[in-house]
Order: C-alpha cells, then structure tokens, then sequence
C-alpha cells in the first residue's frame, strides 16, 4: 500500500494487548486424596495458575480491527503543517533571510527544498505533489536561486497561495566540452585533420575541446577515417567521417543520400557501426572551408532547449475548488471495513455476557 505516512505500521505492536487479555489467568484446586482428615492441621488449599486461550473469535476479530484502524492511519492523510517557508540550501543566506522578514514568515517553520534531479521533480513540483500536508490556512513561501527552478511550461496549480521569490546567481565560466575524436588517416592528411579539430577548437568562443585519439573508446562520438584500408569490424561509433578516397572501403555509402548545408555537400548513410558521412570538403584546405565545415556541423548536432530559470511571482489558490486528498479511495473502504469489523466486535463482546 502506498502510504505518506507509512510509520504507521510501527504501531504494529499494539496487537499484542488483546492477545494478553485474552490469556486469562484460570485457578485451579490442588487436592490430595486422604482417607480422614480429622488429625491434620488446618491448612489453606494450594492454587496453580494455568494460562488458557478464552474467546477465541472475539480476539480474532479484535486483532483485525486493530489492523484496519493502523492501515487507515496510515492510508489517510491529515493536513498539519502550518506557515512555512521552503529554501534552497545552496542560497545566500543574508538574502534569504531578508526575504523571510519582508514577507512575514519569520516565525514560520523551515524546510529545505530537494535539490534540482531528486525524486524526480524540481522545487515547484515536490511542493505540489506534497500540498496536502499543509492545513488550508497555511502560508507558503519559496525562497531559493533562480537557476534552481525551472520555469514550468504551464502555471502550476495550487490549493494554497504560494509565494516564489528567486535570485539569479552570479554566472560561473562553464567548463568546456569535450568531444572524443579517433583519427585513422595517412601520413600526408594527417596533419591536415589535426589542424581542423585545432580551428574547432577555437570557435564557438572556446566552449568545445575536441580530443584526438588514434582509437575509439565507449564515449568516442567521432571517427575520422582517411586511409584506403578498412577499419576494424569492431569500432563502432555515432558518426564517422570519411575522406572521399576512402569511401571505397565503406559498402553501405553506395545508397548515400545527398545533403547541401551551409555550401558543403555531404553524402550520409546509416549502418550497424554507426553513420557515415563522406565528403569532398574535407580535410579542410583553408581557413574558410573549415569555417564552413563547422558550421555545417553545428547545423547538424541536436542541442537541448535551455532551462529558463523562474522569475520571483505569486501563484494564486487556482485549486480551492478541489479535493485537497485526490488518492483516499484506500482509506474509504478501509474505513467501512473498520466500522464493520467494530460492529462484529460489540455483537460478540455482548453475546459473551449474556
């Protein structure tokens, strides 16, 4: 069963108090056969405590309803959070504090947001998955760095009145990044294809290194290939340029498809090593082909969608209308459960009586 509030199974152990009351202390006479008893002392009768199980349904059904009453517990959620204030941990504390005493929730609880990739959700998405916490007066307050909440797609939907306040942080030199390259080419070329990745180096204001390897390893995404040999059948790699002169050792190029970008015409093919692209661009003679040729390449490469940080706003109670609990069908026929298994329990305690 999923449960918000799971411990409440610990309460478990509560099940062994009717199985102690139903272990009655029974006595029990001790008496030895005498022939007369005239001449003896007074003497008090000897008693010995057996234990004997008593009830055996009624206990059966008491057990039950003790297990019913911990599973809707633990099934059922009760909003008890009041005034709170999420922060990130990684924000400046004097201006998170500053924030606090200008909204008025200085006196409020604080809890620290998960950080952006756990759980699977950024700050505004944990809030709304976790809203039914909080009573229906609570106050909310986000304080946190604006790079640390992705602006959503839609205006997310609150029960509460929920106040964001954001800061962008200082911009830090990002690290550049490095794209794997395996060069195979003969001699005369090779020098050629060095001093292209060089150039490639140095555009795009320096936020790509390409390294060059003489074979591929398992994060290789490049293999140059300029030698009239045929590779090994073992390389494999997302793409491969190959030198015109060489595309006689690559079958799968007969069946190319033609593609112009940028003025440089390219012939590309998919295969089990990965694609192959061939042209008669390359390797780059001058400073302007291997401009076009980088172009043409950044062209091609998929780049993701940057993630816009969310700007300081107030999102408004749009859900009031709505079920704070959405998920308690659980709890329902637990419920009806638990009121028909005391029902049981009253009948059996009073037949017992009587």
């Amino acid at each position: 069963m999923l449960s918000s509030y799971p411990f409440w199974w610990l309460a478990l152990p509560v099940l062994l108090l009717p199985i102690w009351w139903h272990r009655q202390k029974r006595q029990r006479l001790k008496a030895e056969p005498l022939a007369t008893a005239r001449f003896l002392p007074s003497a008090a009768p000897e008693q010995l405590r057996v234990w004997q199980w008593r009830d055996r349904l009624l206990l059966l059904v008491r057990c039950l309803m003790l297990v019913a009453l911990i599973a809707w517990l633990a099934a059922t959620i009760f909003p008890w959070r009041g005034d709170t204030v999420l922060v990130d941990a990684g924000a400046d504390k004097a201006w998170m504090d500053q924030q606090i005493i200008a909204a008025g929730m200085n006196a409020a609880q604080r809890i620290e947001l998960p950080a952006t990739g756990q759980q699977g959700s950024h700050g505004l998405q944990w809030l709304r998955e976790h809203e039914r916490d909080w009573r229906p007066g609570a106050r909310l307050l986000v304080v946190a760095r604006a790079d640390q909440i992705a602006m959503p797609a839609r205006v997310p939907q609150f029960s509460h009145q929920v106040e964001l306040r954001t800061k962008l942080s200082p911009v830090a030199a990002a690290a550049p990044v490095q794209h794997r390259v395996a060069l195979t080419a003969v001699a005369e070329r090779a020098a050629t294809w060095r001093s292209l990745f060089t150039a490639f180096d140095s555009a795009g204001t320096g936020a790509s290194r390409y390294i060059i390897a003489a074979q591929p390893d398992a994060i290789t995404e490049l293999i140059v290939w300029d030698s009239p040999d045929a590779p090994p059948a073992n390389w494999r790699a997302p793409h491969w340029w190959i030198a015109a002169p060489a595309a006689a050792a690559f079958p799968e190029l007969a069946k190319a498809s033609t593609l112009v970008i940028n003025g440089i015409a390219l012939k590309y093919a998919d295969s089990p090593r990965g694609r192959l692209w061939v042209s008669d661009a390359w390797p780059a003679r001058d400073a302007d082909t291997a401009r076009a040729i980088y172009d043409a390449w950044q062209l091609l490469a998929a780049s993701p969608a940057p993630a816009y940080p969310t700007p300081s706003q107030t999102f408004g109670a749009a859900r009031s209308a709505l079920p704070a609990i959405t998920d308690a069908k659980p709890a329902t026929w637990l419920a009806l459960a638990l009121l028909a298994l005391f029902a049981l329990e009253r009948i059996l305690t009073h037949a017992r009586r009587n």
